[in-house]
């Protein structure tokens, strides 16, 4: 089954307390390509990149079975480009800078031959953009989920809940689902938010797991314990790039299967965090994610 994702390809300078990287890649759209390559052997990318953008990187997402036909390049200007201080506990950051460049005018086209694609991802992005890719779809797809955040509940809340009644899944940390709800209670959350539309809600809690709701029923990811964490950036888009790779993988929307998705995207992002930009996520062997799945069963497993 074929993954549509959309979202940012940037550049990103980062700071934590464990160390630097400057002008590193980075961007929604490249982490969940990235993480889902591993599940999912066919996949297209829409998002725009400037001529700064180096051509390896495009040549190394085609390897990975991306397509990126929509992809595009706009000729003299420069990539959306983010940096960011991360504070001792790594919850909290800071950002220091953020260049639009091309992402200001970002018109999403969707090339002919992605209108087949079974799942698509919307990565964290305006909802305007969210909503007009979604509109451009001939066919449903099987799937669709969107990831979102904070700032667009404060600038573009009427376009962000239009939105959100288009998707079948929801993928927000626990103060996002907070803001949107109005509750405190995470199971009152989900509930208000699932009058907005959605099937399925996932709330992320960093370093603390995430929850899967759907309907009444409640399914918890615990977070891998790690030896060494450096850079946080990007963990949540991994997690949703193994999450969704998985489904199109299995081609299962079944609640038990998006509970093993859970995991999937949970394993992931426990890879992302464990260096600097993509640089983990490059070298996965298929043993050591299948090491990490079991001991993220371990984690859970018990006999009562």
């Amino acid at each position: 089954m074929s993954l549509l994702t959309v979202g940012t390809v940037a550049f990103d300078s980062i700071e934590t307390p464990f160390g630097k990287a400057d002008k590193v890649i980075g961007g929604a759209a490249t982490y969940i390509c990235w993480a889902a390559s591993y599940f999912c052997s066919h996949q297209n990318l829409v998002s725009v990149i400037g001529d700064d953008w180096p051509v390896e990187e495009i040549d190394a997402l085609n390897k990975q079975g991306v397509d990126t036909d929509g992809l595009q390049i706009i000729e003299g200007q420069k990539s959306f480009y983010w940096a960011g201080r991360y504070r001792k506990d790594l919850n909290q950051r800071d950002t220091l800078v953020t260049d639009l460049n091309v992402l200001a005018d970002f018109d999403p086209v969707l090339p002919e031959n992605y209108q087949d694609s079974d799942y698509l991802m919307l990565g964290n992005l305006t909802p305007e953009i969210q909503m007009a890719v979604i509109r451009q779809m001939e066919k449903r797809p099987k799937l669709i989920a969107m990831d979102t955040m904070n700032f667009w509940m404060d600038v573009a809340l009427d376009q962000l809940i239009e939105t959100i009644r288009m998707v079948d899944v929801l993928t927000i940390n626990d103060e996002e689902a907070r803001q949107l709800s109005g509750e405190y209670s995470l199971v009152k959350a989900a509930k208000k938010i699932f009058e907005l539309g959605p099937k399925y809600l996932v709330i992320k809690k960093g370093e603390h797991g995430a929850l899967l709701f759907h309907d009444d029923e409640v399914f918890f990811a615990p977070a891998l314990p790690l030896l060494e964490v450096k850079d946080p950036t990007g963990a949540g888009d991994t997690f949703a790039g193994g999450f969704m790779g998985y489904l199109a993988k299995t081609d299962d929307i079944s609640f038990e299967n998006l509970k093993r998705a859970l995991i999937y995207g949970s394993a992931m992002a426990s890879f992302c965090v464990e260096e600097f930009s993509l640089n983990r996520l490059r070298r996965i062997k298929p043993e050591q994610l299948q090491k990490r799945l079991s001991q993220f069963k371990n984690l859970v497993h018990y006999n009562l």
